[in-house]
């Protein structure tokens, strides 16, 4: 419907569909606010999934079950092929004697092997030839202790003149953490349940495990006797103690 007014000898036009767009229009505004407060709402209200985590430590002592040793030979000369020759007949005898003391061949590892020219250095920087140098070591695995000292002594008598390294290990590591992470799960369990209980929070379900571990170090015994002649005295006895193996357990748990 159309309405005329009389304004300055003019009539003016005044057109009702613009009330109504203008009632639309805030209408349309007051919907939109109401679902835009409604998402905010539901926004705050949102329960989000909380997560905690504990750790749980564990740890075992155990006892070195095998002997790692470094037997060596070093050959000096002028021809290589001398020098080669002489120590492979030496390193040869001496590990026929560890193979004899029961020492079985998957124990014996060979760790180096090297032949370089020697040099003398003389006045005004200038150096000499020597002839050449060549070692070569190999790592033995000792399962019993009471032969650690029968192989230093052995193998020295057939030619070794290098001893090194002697220390003691754990020959199946794995086995000794198992032990240690099943006490480290267990400690962080029974910590999470006392959190759990003391502060009101409940665990719904473990959602994730991480583990850390610390290697099992060697203890050393000896260090490197180096020209060593037949007659070496017997090791004395050496009591390989034991070895602390640290597992840690991070178990993350959602909360509510």
């Amino acid at each position: 419907m159309l309405k005329y007014e009389h304004m300055n000898g003019e009539f003016k036009k005044l057109e009702f569909s613009n009330r109504l767009f203008v009632v639309f229009l805030i209408l349309i505004l007051g919907i939109l606010g109401f679902f835009v407060a409604l998402a905010v709402y539901r926004f705050k209200t949102i329960d989000y999934p909380r997560e905690m985590t504990i750790s749980g430590e564990g740890r075992v002592f155990a006892k070195p079950d095998i002997a790692l040793v470094r037997l060596g030979v070093t050959t000096e000369g002028w021809v290589v092929k001398d020098v080669v020759k002489e120590n492979t007949e030496k390193m040869n005898t001496v590990l026929n004697e560890v193979k004899n003391l029961g020492i079985e061949e998957k124990d014996i590892q060979t760790t180096r092997y090297n032949l370089t020219p020697r040099y003398e250095w003389i006045e005004k920087g200038e150096r000499i030839f020597k002839g050449y140098v060549l070692e070569q070591e190999v790592r033995v695995k000792i399962r019993n202790f009471e032969k650690i000292g029968e192989v230093i002594e052995k193998a020295t008598e057939k030619g070794a003149n290098l001893i090194g390294d002697l220390s003691f290990t754990i020959d199946d590591p794995e086995a000794v953490r198992e032990k240690a992470r099943r006490e480290a799960i267990k400690r962080a369990k029974d910590k999470a349940n006392k959190i759990a209980a003391q502060t009101g929070i409940r665990l719904k379900k473990l959602v994730n495990v991480y583990e850390d571990y610390y290697p099992i170090p060697q203890i050393e015994a000896m260090k490197d006797y180096r020209g060593l002649k037949a007659g070496f005295p017997a090791a004395p006895e050496i009591q390989p103690g034991e070895q602390e193996v640290i597992v840690r357990i991070n178990l993350v748990y959602r909360v509510k």
